[in-house]
């Protein structure tokens, strides 16, 4: 039997919960030995300790202070693009892959069926946003057979679903977000973006 990789997540809003949740129940390969967040009440820590994930609210700083930290190799950071910068300079020194799912993009752009092997040893990768995932596959198949001068999407979903930290996360940076950037929305209301899909993936 194999060993699965111990993974951590850094977020405990509604992304960083249901991935939580998807590594527990659908991953074969991973995981989850650690969940840090900052509200000590938040929804997706209180969850976290019902299925019996290790919990800190203390951030990243908690994090590094477990002793199931030793065995981590990957995080994902499902926080915000400014918190990202800081979760990089604390985690780069001890040599730990982490996935940002932020706008901050300090690593590469990151589509896995696309690119996921060219960067499969880098120390931070960025994960571009969910319309690029599942637009950019589409755009590189059909450019495999025939130049594709132009690619774009229209996509809709909940900003509640998505969290309250959703319109600061596509705001506070000062880099360009990773393209196709999404664009945010009034708390309750309908997200909707369209953008080129032609972000350098190499």
């Amino acid at each position: 039997m194999s060993t699965r990789t111990k993974v951590a997540v850094i977020g405990s809003g509604n992304i960083g919960t249901d991935l939580m949740i998807k590594v527990l129940r659908l991953s074969e390969t991973l995981d989850i030995a650690a969940m840090a967040g900052i509200d000590p009440d938040s929804d997706g820590l209180a969850r976290a300790r019902r299925l019996k994930v290790v919990t800190t609210h203390e951030g990243v700083e908690g994090l590094v202070r477990l002793d199931e930290f030793a065995d981590i190799e990957i995080v994902f950071d499902a926080t915000s693009a400014g918190a990202h910068r800081h979760h990089e300079d604390v985690l780069r020194p001890l040599g730990r892959t982490l996935v940002d799912l932020t706008p901050d993009a300090i690593g590469p752009y990151v589509v896995p069926p696309v690119n996921g092997d060219v960067h499969i040893d880098a120390l931070n990768v960025n994960m571009v946003t969910c319309g690029g995932q599942a637009t950019i596959p589409v755009v590189a198949a059909v450019g495999a057979v025939t130049p594709v001068h132009h690619g774009e999407i229209v996509a809709s979903m909940s900003s509640r679903s998505a969290g309250p930290g959703t319109r600061a996360n596509m705001t506070s940076s000062p880099r360009p977000p990773p393209p196709p950037s999404s664009g945010s929305a009034a708390p309750g209301a309908a997200k909707r973006s369209s953008s080129s899909t032609r972000p350098n993936l190499r």
